[in-house]
């Protein structure tokens, strides 16, 4: 299972993929494309080019899972159509709503930052 706090970061590739790729072919985008660290337990995302699959590939600390869903009704949010170069970051939350296949996900950001506390700024 895909841990679900928000220290999980979610990527998701911004082109449409090839879906027959596998293990291998998907953590070459992920290391060479996207420059992330494949074994940093975030997941990473991709969508097919016809929208109807998706694929999340993400190391759990034992080793590399794969997850494959395939729409039976309408469509996977297109990333492409996203303006911005390199992976797209998403929270968890919009993670279920892409795999879910919901049509609002990936237009606007739906969640808020993640809070990240500032050092103390008084003077010492």
């Amino acid at each position: 299972m895909i841990g679900s706090t928000r220290q999980v970061r979610v990527f998701v590739y911004r082109d449409a993929v090839d879906m027959r790729k596998g293990f291998e072919g998907l953590s070459g985008l992920v290391s060479e494309h996207m420059k992330r660290p494949l074994l940093s337990g975030d997941v990473f995302v991709f969508v097919g080019r016809t929208r109807r699959r998706a694929k999340a590939l993400y190391f759990d600390g034992t080793g590399l899972c794969l997850f494959t869903k395939r729409l039976v009704r309408g469509l996977f949010a297109a990333p492409w159509t996203r303006p911005g170069g390199g992976p797209l970051e998403v929270t968890m939350s919009e993670l279920s709503l892409l795999l879910e296949g919901s049509e609002f996900v990936l237009r606007a950001r739906l969640s808020p930052e993640a809070y990240v506390a500032i050092g103390n700024t008084r003077a010492a």
